[in-house]
């Protein structure tokens, strides 16, 4: 995939998932104003958390509230999974609906529910064409589609993925990517690498030992560097906070803007 991306410099622009703060549990208004008092500056906002499908007037007035505190919408994180409706494209345009509201310039959406491994290729078929079908609902909008790197989906493994989006054949669909515990390190930066241009925000967190921790600075500059030049520009959200804890947050928030300056990844 990364074959045909171009060599552009990459801005990184970092904020945060609000879905990060549904256990604390955080209003939209509260989540904004910690974003913005971090000096972060994008969220993505997520449906059924903050934002609910099918609400265009909820969502226009989120989008009015984040653009007010200075800071931008990144993504609506949408929880629409393949393989799992009767008429996709039909449950798929309520969540569309509150993410063009919203002004988001991407939807995040699940690559099926089960591991690629047990998928046999009649199924990895279908959805492949399920996921050009919606894709090229977005597109109408202008809205990109990008799958969320994820276990038990056909977005688990770089093979797989790169697979899927060859054979959705939609020059609108993309992935998101974090850095998944069932992956070596090595694997983890090759897949950023043969993305390319296909790759667009990380979710970022790290989990030493898979339990969540404090933000490593040290692994992130591996992963940005994985990206190199191509792409862009492009979100580093924060998620998954260690204890769901707002002080912790505000931690990892000061290591990710240290991490972007300092290693020249956001200019």
């Amino acid at each position: 995939m990364g074959n045909g991306a171009e060599a552009v410099n990459v801005r990184w622009i970092p904020g945060a998932v609000s879905a990060t703060f549904k256990k604390m549990p955080m209003t939209a208004d509260e989540v904004i104003c910690l974003v913005a008092d971090c000096g972060l500056q994008a969220i993505e906002w997520s449906e059924n958390v903050h934002v609910l499908p099918d609400d265009p007037q909820g969502a226009e007035a989120l989008r009015r509230k984040t653009e007010a505190a200075g800071l931008r919408v990144a993504a609506y994180g949408s929880y629409f999974r393949l393989g799992e409706h009767e008429s996709p494209e039909a449950v798929f345009a309520a969540s569309l609906a509150s993410a063009r509201a919203l002004g988001a310039p991407l939807i995040r959406i699940w690559a099926g529910g089960h591991a690629s491994a047990e998928v046999g290729d009649a199924e990895f078929a279908r959805l492949a064409a399920e996921a050009a079908g919606v894709a090229e609902l977005a597109a109408r909008d202008g809205i990109k589609v990008a799958f969320e790197w994820h276990k038990n989906t056909l977005t688990d493994t770089n093979e797989s993925a790169e697979r899927l989006l060859r054979e959705a054949g939609h020059p609108n669909l993309y992935c998101l990517w974090q850095p998944t515990v069932a992956l070596t390190p090595r694997e983890r930066t090759e897949g950023i690498r043969r993305m390319g241009g296909r790759l667009l925000n990380f979710h970022v967190y790290s989990w030493p030992d898979g339990k969540r921790g404090p933000l490593n600075a040290a692994e992130w500059q591996y992963y940005f560097e994985a990206a190199g030049g191509t792409g862009g520009p492009r979100c580093a959200l924060l998620e998954f906070v260690r204890d769901d804890s707002p002080d912790q947050f505000r931690a990892d928030a000061q290591t990710l803007l240290n991490l972007l300056k300092g290693g020249g990844f956001n200019g």
